[in-house]
């Protein structure tokens, strides 16, 4: 029992250092301004894999001080919450697989269509009663005053590769025929029949393309990259997670095995 033990609190010592990638991730995603302003999707994977660290550190101690209870105990609330992170990592690859964005002729950056990402996010991201919100707290970032301090000519812009919010919520799109002046700042509108979005284009900086389609669809882009590169992570963290969790099961089995050994053997002598 005694190296059972050993081996379980091995284990949940590596399952409380997977649990960091986890709340790494969460902070990550959370220190995003698109995240700051979705004030629902900032938080919830840092939650789980706090939640995860303090599950592990409860196994840990049970393995330890030998507490059978607490072992078991610590086994059923993992497996929840290794079942909750399953059902995160495929939620998030569901919602994020299709991809609006587009390349434009002679650009670096890409620009995106609402319509071409999942109709969850659409709704819960870009619905009528969340985008006022989300459209202020935007604007009172600085993701598009940062375009002006890193690009002087038009030629370094075209050839950026700046993030999908910024494509669409800084600049009108592409296909309107604005003339560059400065990132936020752009005359003539040639073609304005080409795009809804033409029109809603203005100079006041603190109004830009944040009411555009645009703008929506570059938020919805922007997120789509963020939780892809998490989700990489998550989901080396969670295979990690099961491997240790099914381990952590044969030891303490192995160990309620030897302990009923034990008495039975206890009693016949």
């Amino acid at each position: 029992m005694g190296v059972s033990n050993n081996i379980t609190s091995v284990l949940n010592f590596i399952a409380l250092l997977a649990s960091i990638p986890i709340i790494a991730s969460g902070i990550w995603l959370a220190s995003k301004t698109d995240n700051e302003c979705i004030h629902s999707f900032r938080w919830p994977v840092s939650v789980l894999g706090i939640l995860i660290l303090l599950v592990s550190l409860v196994g840990f101690v049970g393995a330890y001080w030998n507490k059978q209870g607490i072992l078991g105990f610590y086994l059923c609330c993992m497996a929840i919450l290794i079942g909750i992170l399953l059902f995160v990592l495929v939620f998030a690859f569901v919602v994020t697989r299709p991809d609006g964005s587009y390349a434009v002729p002679g650009r670096g950056y890409k620009e995106s269509r609402i319509d071409g990402f999942s109709s969850w996010l659409r709704n819960h991201v870009t619905g009528y009663g969340s985008w006022e919100k989300i459209r202020a707290c935007l604007a009172g970032s600085d993701v598009c005053i940062k375009l002006t301090q890193d690009f002087i000519t038009a030629d370094q812009f075209f050839n950026s590769h700046i993030s999908p919010l910024q494509s669409g919520c800084c600049k009108p799109p592409s296909s309107c025929g604005y003339n560059y002046v400065n990132p936020t700042l752009w005359v003539n509108n040639a073609n304005p029949m080409a795009d809804t979005d033409c029109n809603m284009w203005s100079n006041d900086q603190s109004q830009l393309c944040y009411n555009c389609n645009a703008c929506k669809a570059g938020l919805l882009g922007n997120l789509r990259r963020e939780w892809r590169r998490a989700n990489f992570i998550l989901i080396l963290a969670l295979l990690l997670l099961i491997f240790v969790y099914l381990i952590a099961c044969t030891a303490f089995n192995n160990a309620q095995t030897q302990h009923l050994f034990q008495c039975y053997k206890t009693g016949w002598v």
